[in-house]
């Protein structure tokens, strides 16, 4: 087994362009690795990740980027959650705290997610006048079915607990308070007693029928965050989170 801690010690655990990078570089440093069948990935005590950082410099250079170096920087979170979901190994998410927009967006590409009781996650991207991209809307369907990924998704406010994450179907254990991480261990060993060939052989069996599809419109949700981040809706979106005032948008 092996765990991945993803904590910047803010008690926010945003994902800036580094982190992403860092993360991917992460999940691709297990592919020559055969004696790890189970990879624990968490984030700190009080949050799992509070998605893509707004206040990045990196990711604010975005506003003046040309469609075509936007569109090349936008594949930074797929590169992401493709290479978590890719991974030989069995993943499993610990969440604490809240785990929002990005942060559902990779928890939604590792095998099975243990939550505590009193966490919850949220998807607000569209309250911010973008879509749900990093190919999160397909995972989240075989997960959930059309109407909960609409639910989750289109009300971008609504707070998702972890007894209705359970419910859903979008994790699959609920823990303590506290406890998420040690949950997950106790699930990893589980599966690390397993023969790690046939455990990968499944995942892989499972993983490419159930995403058969996906990638056929994978490319779409880049394009439509690309189109998305020049509308007017999105600047208001974004002004008004940073500015922590209502959004007034306009379809525009």
């Amino acid at each position: 087994m092996a765990v991945v801690r993803f904590d910047r010690g803010d008690g926010i655990n945003a994902l800036s362009p580094e982190a992403l990078r860092q993360l991917t570089d992460a999940a691709r440093s297990f592919e020559d690795d055969s004696d790890t069948s189970a990879v624990v990935l968490t984030g700190s005590a009080k949050a799992f990740s509070a998605g893509f950082d707004l206040k990045d410099a990196e990711g604010r250079s975005r506003a003046t980027m040309d469609l075509g170096a936007l569109r090349r920087h936008l594949k930074l979170g797929p590169r992401l959650t493709r290479a978590w979901q890719e991974m030989e190994q069995i993943t499993i998410g610990a969440i604490e705290g809240f785990c929002i927009g990005g942060g559902v967006a990779l928890a939604v590409a590792l095998d099975f997610r243990v939550m505590a009781r009193d966490a919850h996650l949220r998807v607000p991207e569209i309250g911010l006048g973008m879509n749900m991209s990093w190919q999160s809307v397909p995972r989240m369907l075989h997960l959930i079915g059309p109407a909960r990924t609409k639910q989750a998704v289109i009300l971008a406010d609504q707070r998702i607990s972890a007894a209705q994450a359970y419910e859903w179907g979008l994790v699959e254990e609920v823990a303590d308070h506290g406890g998420a991480f040690d949950a997950a261990m106790a699930l990893a060993a589980k599966v690390a007693a397993q023969p790690p060939l046939s455990v990968a052989m499944t995942k892989l069996t499972v993983n490419r029928l159930a995403y058969a599809l996906d990638d056929l419109a994978g490319h779409m949700d880049v394009d439509q965050f690309a189109l998305a981040s020049f509308s007017e809706d999105h600047r208001e979106g974004v002004a008004a989170f940073l500015g922590r005032r209502k959004p007034r948008f306009k379809g525009r």
